[in-house]
């Protein structure tokens, strides 16, 4: 997941998203977790105008739905909490190959 913050924040806005964000590594659907910012390579080929970079293993595609369910806790407070700070959000959902 790639989220684009709000150009308008303020650092406080910032450090609330990122606190927020670590906490979606507490689901319990959530297999492995990771947080990051642009590496600020400038290579042609590299997007590095998002704010941060959620990358989020799941055991299962059943463990996938259960945490894009209702019925995760984590993930809906992150939603709603958040989600009036970001301009922009894109997905990548894969399966291992």
């Amino acid at each position: 997941v790639h989220f684009w913050l709000k150009a308008d924040l303020s650092e406080s806005d910032r450090d609330f998203f990122e606190a927020e964000a670590r906490k979606l590594g507490n689901s319990e659907h959530v297999a492995s977790f990771r947080l990051g910012k642009p590496a600020g390579t400038p290579r042609e080929v590299v997007d590095n105008s998002y704010d941060f970079q959620l990358l989020v293993r799941f055991a299962s595609k059943e463990e996938h739905d259960a945490y894009q369910s209702p019925d995760d806790s984590v993930h809906e407070a992150f939603i709603a909490n958040c989600k009036h700070l970001w301009s922009k959000v894109l997905i990548f959902d894969s399966l291992e190959a």
